[in-house]
């Protein structure tokens, strides 16, 4: 019972959170840039004067899909931020870009993320059916439950190693926008909430896992109430 209520508790903020962060999202990308420059030209000009090469902007199909793809080297933007002339398209561009940035710089969280990828993908694939099984023979054979604890801990790590990630990313595309003068007085501050809203998905992520987390292992302690 109790783990059904830490998920509705979680899914219900990352439903507000997701809420909120899509009515910041269309309501910025009704505001036009005075700049008047594209989300792929922001991307562009910002690795440009960033001095990062090789990397490429592209069209990437679907809503809020935007990410920053270290093995392509790829900087991958909805049609709505790749063609659109909007605060919110220039937000988003230059945040992906933070992603280049810290990769041709060699940012350390970026780096130990990346390194946790193929461990992830392992985890993901199992996870779930060794913690069932771990729960279902806790009192026979709690050894099951325990790998299954250490698996769900390092997709917990790569939700919080995330978290600088994306926080750093943000801190760099809004010194850029300001410094560069692409946003200026409300568009700056317009920028800023959006991007504020899209790093919280991010910490309910990390705070959900972690809560989970911690219920499997009141249960291998044998502290389940």
């Amino acid at each position: 019972m109790e783990i059904f209520i830490i998920f509705g508790i979680f899914m219900l903020l990352s439903w507000l959170v997701s809420s909120q962060l899509k009515s910041r999202f269309n309501k910025y990308s009704r505001m036009p840039l005075r700049s008047g420059l594209s989300g792929r030209e922001i991307a562009e000009k910002m690795l440009r004067e960033s001095g990062v090469e090789g990397v490429r902007v592209i069209s990437t199909p679907g809503k809020l899909t935007d990410h920053y793809n270290p093995a392509s080297r790829t900087v991958n933007l909805s049609p709505e931020v790749y063609q659109g002339r909007s605060v919110a398209a220039a937000a988003v561009a230059a945040h992906e870009c933070g992603h280049a940035v810290q990769h041709a710089r060699a940012y350390a969280f970026l780096q130990m993320r990346s390194a946790l990828v193929p461990v992830i993908s392992v985890s993901s694939r199992y996870m779930q059916w060794v913690l069932l099984a771990g729960i279902l023979m806790v009192e026979t054979n709690p050894g099951i439950l325990l790998a299954g604890i250490i698996m769900f801990a390092a997709t917990t790590l790569f939700s919080f190693v995330t978290l600088p990630v994306e926080f750093d990313a943000t801190r760099r595309a809004l010194a850029w926008l300001t410094n560069t003068g692409m946003t200026v007085g409300e568009e700056y501050s317009h920028a800023k909430d959006a991007l504020k809203w899209a790093s919280l998905t991010y910490v309910v992520a990390a705070l959900a896992s972690l809560a989970t987390l911690l219920y499997y292992i009141m249960i291998f302690m044998g502290r389940r109430s």
